[in-house]
């Protein structure tokens, strides 16, 4: 199963729009959603406080601040890697 993982923070009304569109795509194309709260962690604010949200598919950066559906639709449908 594809894995989507999204990096956000406590508060962060980008974020709540974000898992909102990953969850109506979600329905269609199941896959595995992460959400990892950066909130106290030094390292991940680091990397991704400045863009939060943060998606990515199995492992791989795909959106930064907004989640674009037929684009995650599409790299869903495509073969892994």
């Amino acid at each position: 199963m594809r894995r989507v993982v999204v990096y956000g923070a406590d508060g962060c009304h980008l974020c709540a729009s974000a898992l909102a569109v990953l969850e109506r795509v979600r329905a269609e194309q199941p896959f595995e959603l992460v959400e990892v709260m950066i909130d106290g962690d030094g390292g991940l604010e680091a990397r991704y406080r400045e863009r939060i949200p943060v998606v990515e598919l199995d492992g791989v950066e795909l959106f930064t601040y907004f989640v674009h559906p037929d684009v995650l639709r599409a790299r869903l449908a495509a073969p892994p890697g």
